[in-house]
């Protein structure tokens, strides 16, 4: 169903208390993020006791964009072509609209048409632009979009929990950590043609080819995004599958393993045997940079607010996937993922870049070649954001990512059901005729998600599907 929105009021939001105004440089690792943008969204039921919600998102917005005072800002160039946030505290654009339809109609399974267009911000000038958009039940959608060049997943996890906390006249729930000197280079660079060989300069990105001997052509085709749900069960199922000889992979290597082969077999089916398959898999780097340096250094690490992950990424033939049991697929995502998992690794990226400087960078296996196709699997799981995210009228009935329609990378993320904690939801950014194919092949493991699941966290008495 078409889902009618309509704009009561758009403004912007500014930090109560600004600080003096400044320049704040990008990290290195901050530049291996292009220009785009990702976003998230949080749906609430009506509460109990009467608020004006919007007026008390607002209040406490203003309050902890205090702390988180980048994310007021704007990116800017310097003269040196070098990309820096002026903290001019501009403040968050920040949009009122009311939306003719019930949470319990949501659908979610066809994201663009329904969420993504209607219930997200479209645009912004700054670092965040919010919409709140109240629904006729009373209920509400929170949505967020992010400039991803200032923050990862991790930042944007802090920044929206803060707000909840703050709304609740709570503390953040960090104090956001902006110092760079911890993310600059060694006196004495040093990295290996591995790092080397990660990201590449977007002014040197290659023009796309087209593979005019297949009408489809991977690499110019649309991408959409879908939302699904995966039982426990089958989760467990793929890890079973995954796991031998005595090694245990966890659920998510073994659900990174069977998108992966299953990729390689569209691939194989769609009239692509040649293609080469890459995985990306980011590896979050504030473990790792805090290691071996005590707990004050794990704190501060733990509290930084901006891009600080890598992106190890690997391929192998489609045809040679389709052959691989799980369990050897699951091997080589283990090994992709611990190849990044150290202090070194971390230290070596910074020097790399920094040596590429003004270039932004792009992952790699993203910039456009003949007969490869790419996809990126982050997990959201460790979010936890269902049980953080209470503004004051409790917890949210779902949460998800959004990735704009404008981007041409393939994403997929995996968050905790508010159904059932061993279910996961599954947000995925991939070519349509990619979801087509999954749906099909492995329909047991992919069910769009569509209101009869909700409606078990809409009303906890109806029984499980």
């Amino acid at each position: 169903m078409g889902i009618k929105v309509k704009v009561i009021k758009t403004e912007v939001v500014a930090p109560r208390q600004p600080w003096s105004e400044h320049w704040l440089p990008l990290t290195n690792l901050d530049l291996v993020v292009p220009p785009i943008d990702m976003g998230c969204f949080f749906c609430y039921k009506k509460p109990h006791d009467q608020m004006d919600m919007v007026d008390a998102l607002k209040t406490s917005l203003s309050h902890v964009l205090v702390f988180f005072y980048p994310i007021a800002g704007e990116i800017v160039p310097t003269a040196t072509s070098e990309l820096e946030i002026h903290c001019n505290y501009r403040g968050v654009d920040f949009t009122e609209a009311a939306a003719d339809v019930e949470l319990w109609e949501l659908d979610f399974y066809n994201h663009d048409e329904n969420i993504g267009v209607k219930l997200m911000p479209q645009e912004h000038h700054g670092v965040l632009a919010i919409q709140v958009t109240m629904l006729k039940c009373g209920g509400m959608v929170v949505a967020c979009l992010f400039d991803h060049r200032v923050i990862d997943g991790y930042s944007m996890n802090m920044f929206t929990t803060s707000w909840a906390n703050m709304t609740r006249s709570q503390p953040p729930s960090l104090i956001p950590y902006f110092d760079r000197s911890d993310l600059k280079p060694r006196h004495s660079k040093h990295y290996t043609p591995y790092v080397a060989n990660m990201f590449f300069p977007l002014s040197k990105l290659p023009l796309p080819v087209s593979d005019s001997d297949n009408e489809l052509d991977l690499n110019q085709h649309s991408r959409i995004s879908r939302i699904y749900y995966i039982k426990g069960e089958q989760i467990n199922g793929l890890r079973l599958l995954a796991s031998e000889n005595g090694i245990i992979r966890s659920k998510v290597e073994s659900f990174a393993s069977f998108l992966w082969k299953i990729t390689g077999s569209f691939l194989e089916d769609s009239g692509h045997p040649g293609y080469m398959c890459n995985i990306a898999v980011p590896v979050d780097g504030r473990r790792w940079l805090s290691e071996g340096e005590g707990v004050e250094k794990e704190n501060q690490m733990a509290a930084r607010c901006g891009n600080v992950f890598s992106i190890p990424f690997r391929g192998i033939r489609a045809q040679d996937l389709v052959d691989m049991p799980l369990s050897s697929v699951a091997s080589h995502v283990h090994e992709l993922s611990e190849s990044a998992a150290t202090k070194e690794h971390f230290k070596q990226l910074i020097d790399w870049v920094e040596d590429q400087k003004p270039n932004t960078l792009i992952s790699r296996p993203f910039v456009v070649k003949e007969k490869a196709f790419s996809i990126m699997m982050s997990s959201g799981l460790r979010f936890s954001l269902l049980g953080k995210m209470d503004f004051g009228w409790g917890k949210p009935v779902f949460t998800s990512c959004h990735v704009p329609t404008t981007r041409m990378d393939c994403h997929v993320m995996p968050l905790a059901s508010p159904v059932n904690g061993d279910d996961w939801i599954v947000y995925m950014h991939l070519p349509k005729k990619q979801l087509d194919y999954m749906e099909a092949r492995a329909g047991n493991v992919f069910k769009p998600l569509i209101a009869g699941y909700l409606q078990q966290a809409l009303n906890p008495k109806i029984s499980r599907i």
